[in-house]
């Protein structure tokens, strides 16, 4: 019986420990706002119960005072209390509201100027009820004393006022900084993830290309089939530099001074050879070599990436621009299509991980591109213009090395 009542207990405490992990990023939002809330509601039951007291406190001192006033010799305990003023401000008024006297008021108001001080009486009149000090003899007409006694929070109360706020701040700062903790350990993941997926990826194609790449060589030694010998020796090719650039995400690429002249139209010439006769590749490149710090299968692939989303947005119908421009410290490329456009909502969120306005895709081709533009050649992607139904120019910038 102890040895099943043990099983059972260590399989009950596995099954809430794998619903709190589960649950955790559902349960600690609403956790924290109960906590922040029961403090709040603490602190304020705590604020009205202080409020409370000193009130009591200012009435006893009005009701030490009007025995001062009836009495010619009022108690030692009447005494003692007028002589303890607490830290409220006090200021006593008549019927006519003129200031009759003042205690714990700040030194800057209590001058000869009284203008200062009934501003300051104006000021502590909103924040407490006065009261009221009355003596009538038996038989007088009219009171022999008819004041009222306002008085404002101490420091104390005041303080206290803000601690919700203060409060309120420091939570705000830790949520952010959770929430930033939460986001670069999220990308982190992601990244592995794409990393291992790219790696396994390379490792799949790589297997049924070699033996390609053999049965390729064995056909070339019989005649009449050299032209699609040759185109399929192509396409093996490229099969085997998707696997090199593969290979490389997830690790830091080697840069090397490459022509990046060559690799754009290398790139743009085999993409155009292999799409539709409606759709123009008007490019337009230097007719000289530009060698820049570069690794040549990643930006050949980021390219790619976005001559293939252009010619999905025009859906194989319209005009593909390419053009190269050399600046003194800089290599701009830019990259229009005549397609659909992007949405004003979609463009801070195209290079997104897992972001696509494609209905079966994945998200990755535009953000790998920018991971391989800003994080290893350290230079900028963009969309320099879109238009909804006249298309889309990105922007690609590429430093030169520093003599």
């Amino acid at each position: 019986m102890l040895f099943a009542f043990c099983i059972f207990v260590s399989i009950g405490t596995q099954i809430v420990i794998s619903f709190l992990n589960n649950k955790l990023h559902v349960i600690w939002p609403f956790g924290a706002f109960g906590i922040v809330a029961l403090i709040l509601w603490n602190t304020n039951l705590l604020f009205q119960r202080l409020k409370l007291e000193e009130r009591t406190k200012m009435e006893l001192w009005a009701m030490a005072l009007q025995e001062s006033i009836q009495n010619n010799e009022p108690s030692n305990l009447a005494l003692e209390i007028l002589l303890e003023t607490g830290e409220n401000p006090m200021i006593q008024v008549d019927v006519k509201g003129e200031i009759i006297d003042f205690k714990n008021i700040p030194s800057s108001y209590a001058t000869e100027d009284s203008t200062r001080l009934y501003r300051y009486l104006t000021k502590i009149k909103k924040e407490n009820a006065p009261i009221r000090i009355r003596y009538q003899p038996s038989g007088a007409l009219k009171p022999l004393v008819d004041q009222r006694l306002y008085y404002g929070d101490s420091a104390t109360l005041k303080k206290l006022q803000y601690y919700p706020l203060a409060l309120l701040l420091i939570i705000f700062l830790f949520g952010t900084v959770v929430y930033f903790v939460f986001k670069t350990n999220q990308i982190a993941s992601q990244n592995r993830l794409w990393a291992g997926m790219a790696k396994e990826t390379a490792h799949q194609i790589g297997t049924p290309l070699s033996s390609l790449i053999g049965w390729i060589a064995l056909m070339k030694e019989k005649e009449g089939q050299q032209h699609s010998l040759q185109e399929i020796e192509k396409d093996v090719n490229r099969l085997r530099l998707i696997t090199d650039r593969f290979s490389k995400i997830g690790s830091l690429p080697t840069l090397e001074q490459e022509d990046i002249v060559g690799i754009v139209a290398q790139t743009s010439n085999y993409l155009a050879a292999r799409n539709s006769k409606w759709l123009v590749f008007d490019i337009q490149l230097p007719q000289k070599a530009i060698v820049i710090p570069c690794n040549a299968l990643l930006m050949s692939w980021t390219l790619e990436n976005i001559i293939k989303n252009g010619i999905d947005a025009m859906k194989g119908k319209g005009t593909l621009g390419l053009t190269l421009e050399e600046q003194k410290d800089r290599i701009i490329i830019q990259i229009s299509d005549t397609g659909s456009g992007i949405k004003k909502e979609d463009r801070k969120k195209i290079f997104s991980p897992g972001f696509s306005t494609k209905a079966h895709g994945w998200g990755l081709g535009l953000s790998l591109a920018k991971r391989i533009v800003v994080d290893y050649h350290k230079g900028k992607i963009s969309i320099k213009h879109t238009q909804l139904g006249k298309g889309t120019q990105f922007e690609i910038i590429l430093f030169k090395a520093k003599e």
